[in-house]
């Protein structure tokens, strides 16, 4: 069986085998080693670790880039191969548990043409409580290059969206970040406080349950179905991160098509001349 959208710990641990690739993607915005401490503590047997700033993006261009750009394509498709990456490989990736870390993982390999990649529900909590094997061995990495391949999933950039506004065209913004920064009234990481005009907020967290499970598919389909046709849609959220999980969110619902923004409100701000709205 192939998974491409979430897979709980109990299909992991009943299912998974040596050819499964599994990626820890822990990570805190407030400290960025964290992640990387923590995977050293103990980690699920086999994982390899996939830091969010040196691995999930590309080097920041101060004035140009938002916080988390793409990482360049021939770097990525080499540091995939190295995690022992193939097109025939399940890859499961994984956080502390909400999901959003996992989910960049998971958007960057479906970007890069790889279709079997999944998030683990619930993250490592949901791994600990179905007992699933923990570890302190890094596994060793792999030589080779991923192959090229087409995109599997839509991005779009920050002039596509500026056009649009300007004729009056624009595409279903949906923020991702909560609902206080989408408004203006704080901002704890950028520069700048609002949103891009004409974005309705949908905060990234609402995807998910009270165990931090993503809800059930039949309740997303219907929220973002609020929002208009998937390939409408545009999701951004401060960096292009929490804005895969809303994307992660519809393709478990079912609802494919909708497109990220990964330079995101952190990009967006970079040009004074791209119109903000606020209440602050």
């Amino acid at each position: 069986m192939t998974y491409s959208t979430l897979i709980t710990a109990d299909a992991l641990g009943r299912q998974r085998d040596d050819s499964w690739v599994l990626l820890d993607c822990r990570f805190e915005l407030t400290d960025i080693e964290a992640g990387h401490r923590d995977y050293l503590t103990g980690h699920l047997e086999g994982a390899h670790y996939a830091h969010l700033d040196r691995d999930l993006s590309g080097p920041i261009e101060p004035g140009v880039t938002g916080r988390h750009p793409l990482p360049d394509s021939m770097r990525f498709r080499t540091l995939v191969a190295s995690w022992g990456i193939t097109p025939d490989t399940q890859v499961v990736a994984y956080d502390q548990g909400h999901g959003a870390f996992a989910a960049r993982a998971w958007w960057l390999l479906r970007y890069h043409g790889h279709a079997k990649v999944a998030v683990l529900n619930g993250g490592l909590a949901a791994a600990r409580e179905a007992g699933l094997p923990l570890s302190k061995a890094v596994p060793v990495r792999a030589t080779g290059t991923y192959p090229n391949a087409d995109p599997l999933v839509r991005a779009t950039v920050a002039d596509d969206i500026l056009g649009s506004l300007a004729e009056g065209t624009a595409p279903a913004l949906v923020d991702a970040r909560a609902n206080e920064r989408y408004r203006g009234l704080v901002e704890p990481l950028d520069p700048v406080a609002g949103h891009i005009p004409t974005a309705r907020n949908r905060h990234f967290q609402a995807n998910l349950d009270d165990s931090g499970r993503f809800r059930p598919a039949d309740d997303l389909r219907a929220d973002f179905l609020a929002f208009g046709l998937p390939e409408k849609q545009v999701h951004y959220c401060g960096s292009g991160v929490t804005a895969a999980h809303n994307l992660l969110a519809m393709e478990a619902a079912g609802l494919s098509g909708a497109s990220l923004y990964p330079g995101s409100w952190s990009e967006w701000i970079t040009d004074p001349s791209r119109p903000v709205e606020s209440e602050g």
